[in-house]
């Protein structure tokens, strides 16, 4: 790996809210604790640094965050033109020379070394109190936590890396459990110094971020690798902390979800500003059809969308009209009038649904910044917009409550229906079959989770992974998909390879089994 000590740079953007803020300039172009944290606004702005880490199309900005997840069933890509990163991905058959994995690699450890520069020497910053200092370094705990549980699911095993390292610093891969210890302890500590909310400052870590994401961890550890099932009572406990603070709800219309940024549903996402040179580029143009083209002369990238099967075997509801994208418009050139045609037309390239919940972007006053269209007209399609990216929504919290409220108690009690029930309710469905067994309940939790975040930075494929579910995945793909190369030994399929320059970085590592 090439580690570095991470100093923060006059060129860093620093973007919460709808504003944004530079780091200052230092005259010889490195900064470190001595000569840059001289005032809490000095800490403040190294704290914010570590979100737009995050960011950038090389890190989590564009679709190349989530590379390693179109194994799943709710991501799959073309079968031709320029997709072949994502595409291998899909096709089981990955390989360490991937370029868009790279962003899936560094973008999180980008975020880990400037929290680690910030947590070593927040102390030491003159002044400040003791409230203003925690918090800063809560946020740094909770953003290297969150990183972290990005990389060990995705890669396995990873250096536990706590410390700024210099540049000769060659940290061997620690177990997968000793990374799971780093989280927790990061998270319980930001968790305790969070606050609730933060005025005017949306995208900031809070308390209920930290127990959200816990809780999500928790229910992780307890499935594959580590299989440490009495994690599954801590993954209720954190999740119905957060259920009963009554600081969030869901969205009444599901469709605003992702029209809308920083909701009564959104409990952490990373914030965009394309006037500030930090734009989101998974919504618009990435989930739209190489067909499809604007009156401007815009088009589509054709980036990402679901599987057939996935589509087809979704229930037919609110939340699925909202989630799907399954009417193409075909621009005649000439007349400049659509012909709209279903998804499977022999008309189309592709012949599948696309993602309608990532097409408009931010919506203002009826226009996306995504797409712009109406019912039977395109006027554009953009590749950047000011979408807030939401990692954490509450419906994630309840179906985590559900789930492992139910694994822990040996069967699903009347709180467990309740909570999964509500996200059922928005999406325009029945209530869930009451009496169902421990097992049949904590499939159709996953099934919901499923639906509901579709195409969401890989939250299906992380469920796919704990729950080691690739033989069923595979058994229920249409003949329709990118073939698979069965090749590859499927239980080698759950973690994506170290990326070549990392892994060649240090003749003591091995690469993950089968690459």
């Amino acid at each position: 790996m090439n580690f570095k000590y991470f100093i923060p740079t006059a060129s860093i953007i620093v973007l919460l809210g709808t504003g944004c803020q530079k780091l200052k300039e230092d005259p010889e172009g490195t900064l470190t604790a001595a000569n840059y944290f001289k005032t809490q606004s000095d800490l403040d702005a190294a704290t914010a640094s570590i979100y737009v880490e995050l960011t950038p199309d090389y890190s989590f900005g564009f679709t190349s965050r989530m590379t390693a997840c179109f194994g799943a069933d709710d991501l799959t890509t073309d079968p031709g033109l320029n997709k072949g990163d994502y595409r291998a991905f899909d096709e089981l058959n990955g390989a360490s020379t991937n370029s868009s994995l790279v962003s899936e690699y560094q973008g999180p450890w980008s975020a880990i070394y400037q929290a680690n520069f910030v947590l070593a020497n927040y102390l030491n910053v003159p002044g400040s109190t003791t409230t203003a200092l925690q918090q800063d370094a809560a946020q740094a705990y909770f953003l290297r936590a969150f990183s972290y549980f990005y990389l060990v699911r995705t890669f396995g095993p990873l250096p536990d890396v706590t410390t700024p390292l210099v540049a000769t610093d060659r940290p061997q891969r620690d177990s997968v459990s000793k990374i799971y210890g780093t989280i927790v302890s990061d998270l319980t500590i930001a968790a305790s110094w969070l606050p609730p909310s933060w005025s005017g400052a949306p995208g900031r870590a809070t308390s209920g971020a930290a127990r959200s994401l816990l809780a999500d961890v928790y229910l992780t550890m307890a499935g594959w690798p580590l299989n440490e099932t009495q994690y599954y009572a801590p993954a209720a406990a954190e999740a119905d902390s957060v259920i009963n603070s009554g600081t969030y709800s869901l969205e009444p219309d599901f469709n605003t979800v992702f029209t809308t940024n920083n909701g009564p549903e959104s409990i952490f996402a990373l914030q965009f500003n394309v006037t500030g040179g930090n734009p989101e580029r998974s919504y618009g143009s990435s989930s739209v059809p190489l067909d499809e083209s604007g009156l401007d002369g815009s088009g589509g990238w054709d980036d990402y969308y679901p599987e057939i099967n996935f589509y087809l075997n979704s229930p037919k509801c609110y939340r699925s009209y909202c989630t799907y994208y399954d009417t193409i418009k075909l621009l005649n050139t000439t007349t400049k009038v659509y012909n709209l045609v279903p998804w499977n037309s022999s008309l189309t390239h592709a012949g599948h649904p696309y993602y309608k919940k990532f097409r408009h972007g931010l919506v203002t006053n009826g226009v996306g910044d995504g797409v712009n269209e109406t019912d039977t007209t395109i006027l554009s399609i953009n590749p950047s917009t000011n979408k807030a990216m939401d990692f954490i929504r509450y419906p994630m919290v309840l179906l985590d409550f559900a789930e492992a409220d139910d694994m822990a108690s040996g069967s699903p009690s009347g709180a467990d229906y309740a909570a999964v029930n509500l996200v059922r309710f928005r999406a325009g469905l029945p209530n869930l079959t009451p009496g169902l067994s421990q097992a049949a309940f904590r499939d159709s939790v996953v099934q919901e989770r499923a639906w509901e975040f579709a195409g969401e930075s890989g939250v299906r494929w992380f469920d796919i992974i704990r729950l080691q579910m690739l033989p069923q995945i595979i058994a229920a793909r249409s003949p329709l998909e990118n073939p698979i190369n069965a090749s590859n030994p499927l239980a080698t399929r759950y973690l994506a390879p170290i990326p070549v320059a990392d892994i060649n970085a240090d003749p003591n590592w091995v690469q993950n089994a089968g690459y």
